[in-house]
């Protein structure tokens, strides 16, 4: 099969896929509204909520929006590559906690986002220079040592 069929296949497997899937799969995050669905050995979160699901996607897209200078970029184009990606959702998310309570650690996404918008007023509000700071310091993965 190639790869455009393929990527075919898991749209109908996956139809509502979850906005933050990369960091829930990595396991940096959870979320209490996902469910995991797996096609061919890849592994999948689906969102069971069509609105926190919109909300979600719009905060990924403000963040991406928000943070392309920090990431070198001029324009964002979808899709991002891996690592970008992962320090926008990841360091974006731990930036929300942050300025929600000034704590590490995202436990469940939907109910951060859904606390930030009622905090905010809405997603648009939110204090994206400061949380751009956490995506633009985010390290996902810790740097090995050199060899010596």
């Amino acid at each position: 099969m190639d790869e455009i069929a393929f990527m075919h296949a898991l749209g109908s497997v996956n139809p509502k896929p979850c906005a933050f899937g990369k960091v829930i799969l990595s396991q940096h995050c959870a979320c209490s509204k996902v469910n995991k669905r797996y096609a061919a050995e890849r592994e999948m979160v689906a969102c069971n909520v069509d609105a926190d699901r919109e909300q979600c996607n719009q905060l990924l897209d403000l963040l991406r929006n928000n943070s392309a200078f920090a990431l070198k970029l001029t324009h964002v184009t979808l899709p991002l590559p891996h690592g970008p990606e992962m320090r926008v959702q990841y360091g974006g998310l731990q930036g929300l906690q942050r300025e929600m309570d000034n704590t590490d650690g995202v436990v469940d996404v939907s109910k951060l986002v859904t606390a930030a918008r009622k905090k905010f007023g809405s997603l648009e509000n939110l204090p994206y220079s400061k949380i751009v700071q956490s995506v633009v310091s985010c390290e996902v993965r810790k740097k090995r040592p050199l060899p010596e």
